[in-house]
C-alpha cells in the first residue's frame, strides 16, 4: 500500500478559484440554451387534504405562457406505480412525493402546478392567477401535541440488527443504579438548508429518450440513475452536469419534487426549461435537520466513572415518507459505559419530508450527550475535561473491534491548551468582565470514516499535462484541490499542469459527496490511476531510454515532471519521454475500493471543540468570544482548505446553539419564519477567531492516502460547547435551542 508524503502537506491554493470570482463558473442556472423557457412553481395554501378545483384560465391566457400543468393535465412519469395513492401504510416505508401524481396534499408549500413562459417575469405573473379551491382536512404539525404518536422505523422493525433498533449493552437503563445520575431532555428545533445558491434545474430533452439536467445535487450518478428510473430511460440517455455546487449542507443527497416539474414540464413544452426555487421554497421542498427530542439518563460513581447510558430520541418525518438518521450513534461508542441502551423513534407529521443536514444525526445527538456528560460533570464535581479523559475509550465498546486510529487525546491537549482551559471555574459565574459573565464549555464529535468505491479517468498528453476526471461534485470543501494534491504527489507532475474534472455524470463512478467520504474515496482512485499512468510511463522509458532498461517502479522517481533514476543522475522530462517515443497520451480509468480490513476495525473521525462565551448580565445577549477546535481526520491533505470546512462547522454550530429555529404557525401547518431576514444564521458579526488545530496523523487502514473525513466532525459538538459555556458563565441550563436572551431569563436592575 503507497503511502502519502509530506509534501502533499503543503497548502494548495484553490484550483478553481479564478473561475469563480470571475463569474466564469456555471452554475446549474446559467446554461443558456436555445429556446430556453422559465418554469415557476405554485404551492398548496393547506396542510393537509385535497384540491376540489384549480381555475387556470386567466394564468393560460397570459401574455408568453406556454402551459400551465397540473395533476389535472401532467403526464406520469413511466417509473411511477399505476395505483392512485401514495402508499403510506405501516407496512411500507413510503415513497418521495410523487409530483402532480394526484389531487392529495400532504403539506402546506407542496408544488401542486407549474407554469410555463417565455420569461420568468412573466411566468411569475401567471402563476399569481391561478385560483385553487381546497378540501380540508384537520392537519398535524405540531411535535409536542403529538410526541405520543411516534414510531419505531420500519427499518428497524424487518431488521433487529439495524442502527436504528433498539439497542442494549449490559444492563437496560443501568445508569439507575450509579453513585450520581441525571435525567434530563433536550430539544432541538428545525433547521433550514439555506446555502448562497438556491435549488435550480434547467431540463433539456435531447430528443424523446434522451434527458441532460444542469441541476444542483451532490450526485451526478446517482442523480442519473434515480431519474432512468423514473422515466424508464436506459441510464446512458440521461446525463447530469453540476461542475459547481453553490453550497449544499445534504440538500442534494436527494432529488426533490421541482425537479421532475421541471422534466415533465420541458417534456410536455418540448423545449429547454429552466426552474429555480425561491428563498422561501427552500424552507418547504428540499429538506431540513428533523424537530428532534431526546433524554439522556446516564450516572457514573463517585470517581467519575460511567455507570450508564440511557439514550432515546425521536425526530420528525413527513406523512409520506420515513427519513431516519443516526442520532443514538455517539451514545453507542465513544465513552466506556458498560451498561448503554439507545431507543429511536419518529414522528410522522403532515411536513414535508427532512433530510440529513450537515452532521446528520450526530449533531443532533451530540447536542444532547455532550450537554449531559458536562451536566454530571459538575454533579460530581469534576473539571468535564477531566470526566471525559476519565472515561476514554481505547476500542470500541460497541462493535468490540480496535480503532483503526484514534488521536483525540492529542486534540484535547491541543485545544485545551489553546482556549486556556486552565482559567475555566468549576463553579460558574466566577469570571466576569463588567456587565459580560464569561465562561468556558467543550464538546466532542465524531463521524464514521466512510469510503465507498470509485474509478477515475487519468489522461497524461504528450505536452506532460495530465486530465484527470470523476462524475464526483464539490458543494465547496474544495474537492478539485485536494484531488490535484494527490495526484502532485504519487506523480511528480505540477499543479499547474493537472485539470481535475469533476461534476458530470459520464465521467468515472462516483458516489454523493456526503457522509465524509469524497477524499477518501475519489483519492484513493487517483492514487490508482496515477500508478497505472507511472506503470505505462515506466514501460516507455524501458523501452526508450537505456538507463531505465529493467527498472521496477521502487528503482524510479517521479518529480518535477520527470522521471529519474534513485541511484543515478539520470532523468528525462515526462513530456520528453512522450515525444521521444512517440506516444500521443496515455489513457487509464482505475477503480479503488476498500477490502476486508474494513471487517476488522472500528473506523471514526474525532473532533473536540472548546469555546469562550460572554453573556451579557443585563441583556443575556450571548457573544462567542473565541473557538477552538481540533480534528483528528488523519493526513491533512490541505490544511488551508481543510482549516475552511473547520472553520464553516463551527460556524453552523454558532447557528445552532444562538439562532436557527423554523418556527412554525400550526394553525396553517406553515412556517413563518421563510426568508434569511426571519430566519437568523451566523453572519459575520457573529462569528469569532476561530483557530483550527489538527493531530495530523494517518489512518492507512482506511485508506492509502491515510485520510478520514472531516466535513461532518467540523460542527458535531460545537453546539453543546457553546451553551456548556453559557453555563458556565451564568449558572443557567438550556436544554432547548436556539439559547435566547428569553431563555437565559436575565434578572434585570
Amino acid at each position: 500500500m503507497e503511502k502519502i508524503s509530506q509534501s502533499v502537506r503543503e497548502p494548495l491554493h484553490r484550483v478553481d478559484s479564478r473561475l469563480k470570482v470571475t463569474g466564469a463558473a456555471k452554475y446549474s442556472a446559467e446554461y443558456p440554451l436555445p429556446g430556453l423557457v422559465y418554469a415557476v412553481l405554485v404551492t398548496s395554501t393547506i396542510a393537509k387534504g385535497s384540491i376540489k378545483s384549480i381555475d387556470s384560465k386567466a394564468a393560460g391566457n397570459a401574455p408568453g405562457v406556454l402551459a400551465v400543468i397540473s395533476h389535472v393535465n401532467a403526464i406520469r412519469p413511466p417509473g411511477y406505480p399505476a395505483d392512485n395513492e401514495h402508499p403510506t401504510e405501516p407496512s411500507t416505508r413510503g415513497q418521495p412525493l410523487r409530483v402532480f401524481y394526484n389531487n392529495k396534499v400532504y403539506f402546506n408549500g407542496q408544488p401542486i402546478a407549474v407554469v410555463v413562459a417565455d420569461t420568468f417575469e412573466r411566468a411569475t405573473y401567471a402563476a399569481s392567477l391561478l385560483k385553487i379551491s381546497y378540501s380540508k382536512e384537520e392537519h398535524r404539525t405540531d411535535f409536542h401535541a403529538h410526541r405520543d404518536k411516534a414510531v419505531l422505523p420500519e427499518s428497524a422493525k424487518r431488521n433487529p440488527r439495524s442502527g436504528l433498533a433498539d439497542y442494549d449493552r449490559g444492563e437496560v437503563d443501568g445508569y439507575k443504579k450509579a453513585a450520581v445520575k441525571l435525567e434530563a431532555e433536550y430539544e432541538h428545533p428545525a433547521e433550514m438548508h439555506n446555502p448562497m445558491e438556491l435549488q435550480a434545474i434547467t431540463v433539456h430533452w435531447e430528443a424523446h429518450n434522451k434527458l441532460t439536467l444542469y441541476d444542483k445535487v451532490q450526485g451526478t450518478q446517482p442523480t442519473q440513475q434515480n431519474f432512468a428510473r423514473e422515466w424508464k430511460l436506459p441510464v446512458e440517455n440521461v446525463k447530469v452536469i453540476a461542475p459547481f455546487v453553490g453550497g449544499a449542507f445534504g440538500n442534494g443527497l436527494h432529488n426533490w419534487p421541482h425537479e421532475t416539474a421541471a422534466i415533465i414540464a420541458s417534456k410536455m413544452v418540448n423545449r429547454p426549461v429552466k426552474l429555480m426555487l425561491t428563498r422561501e421554497q427552500m424552507f418547504f421542498m428540499v429538506g431540513y435537520r428533523p424537530r428532534t427530542w431526546q433524554k439522556i439518563g446516564i450516572g457514573a460513581s463517585a470517581d467519575g466513572k460511567i455507570v450508564g447510558i440511557s439514550h432515546s430520541s425521536i425526530g420528525q418525518t413527513s406523512s409520506y415518507e420515513q427519513f431516519t438518521e443516526s442520532t443514538l450513534q455517539q451514545s453507542k461508542m465513544m465513552y466506556t459505559a458498560p451498561n448503554v441502551s439507545t431507543r429511536y423513534r419518529i414522528l410522522p407529521l403532515d411536513l414535508s419530508t427532512p433530510i440529513w443536514m450537515r452532521g446528520p444525526g450526530e449533531a443532533t445527538g451530540a447536542f444532547a450527550l455532550e450537554s449531559a456528560m458536562d451536566e454530571l460533570a459538575y454533579l460530581l464535581k469534576m473539571d468535564p475535561l477531566t470526566f471525559r479523559l476519565a472515561n476514554y475509550t481505547d476500542s470500541d465498546p460497541e462493535k468490540k473491534l480496535p480503532w483503526s486510529t484514534k488521536f483525540l487525546k492529542e486534540c484535547f491537549e491541543m485545544g485545551s491548551k489553546a482556549i486556556g482551559w486552565e482559567k475555566r471555574k468549576l463553579e460558574p459565574g466566577m469570571l466576569s468582565d463588567g456587565h459580560w459573565q464569561i465562561g468556558y464549555g467543550m464538546g466532542v464529535g465524531t463521524f464514521g470514516a466512510n469510503r465507498g468505491g470509485a474509478k477515475v479517468r487519468g489522461k497524461l498528453y504528450a505536452n506532460g499535462s495530465l486530465v484527470l476526471q470523476s462524475a464526483v461534485t464539490d458543494i465547496g470543501p474544495g474537492t478539485g484541490t485536494a484531488m490535484t494534491q494527490v495526484a502532485v504527489d504519487h506523480i511528480g507532475i505540477s499543479a499547474k499542469s493537472i485539470t481535475f474534472q469533476l461534476g458530470n455524470s459520464e465521467f468515472p463512478q462516483a458516489g454523493n459527496q456526503g457522509g465524509s467520504s469524497t477524499v477518501n474515496s475519489v483519492g484513493s482512485a487517483v492514487i490508482a490511476a496515477c500508478m497505472a499512468l507511472k506503470t505505462d510511463l515506466l514501460a516507455l522509458a524501458d523501452k526508450h531510454i537505456p538507463e531505465f532498461k529493467g527498472k521496477s517502479l521502487e528503482q524510479v522517481v517521479f518529480e518535477k515532471d520527470s522521471i529519474r533514476l534513485k541511484d543515478k543522475d539520470v532523468s528525462m522530462s515526462l513530456s520528453e519521454l512522450m515525444k521521444k517515443s512517440g506516444t500521443a497520451d496515455l489513457d487509464v480509468i482505475e477503480e479503488a475500493k476498500p477490502g476486508e480490513e474494513r471487517k476488522a476495525y472500528s473506523m471514526y473521525s474525532y473532533s473536540v471543540h472548546f469555546a469562550e462565551v460572554h453573556v451579557h448580565s443585563i441583556t443575556g445577549r450571548v457573544k462567542v468570544k473565541k473557538v477552538v477546535t481540533c480534528a483528528d481526520a488523519g493526513v491533512i491533505l490541505n490544511k488551508k482548505t481543510a482549516g475552511n470546512q473547520m472553520i464553516g462547522g463551527v460556524t453552523g454550530g454558532i447557528g445552532m446553539a444562538l439562532q436557527e429555529d423554523a418556527v412554525m404557525d400550526h394553525r396553517f401547518g406553515r412556517y413563518i419564519t421563510k426568508d434569511l431576514a426571519d430566519y437568523h444564521v451566523p453572519v459575520h458579526a457573529d462569528v469569532p477567531d476561530i483557530e483550527v488545530f489538527f493531530a495530523d496523523k494517518p489512518d492507512y487502514i482506511v485508506d492509502p492516502m491515510g485520510t478520514k473525513g472531516i466535513g461532518e466532525i467540523a460542527i458535531i459538538g460545537v453546539a453543546p460547547a457553546i451553551t456548556n459555556a453559557i453555563f458556565n458563565a451564568t449558572g443557567k441550563r438550556i436544554r432547548e435551542l436556539p439559547v435566547t436572551p428569553d431563555k437565559l431569563n436575565i434578572t434585570r436592575t
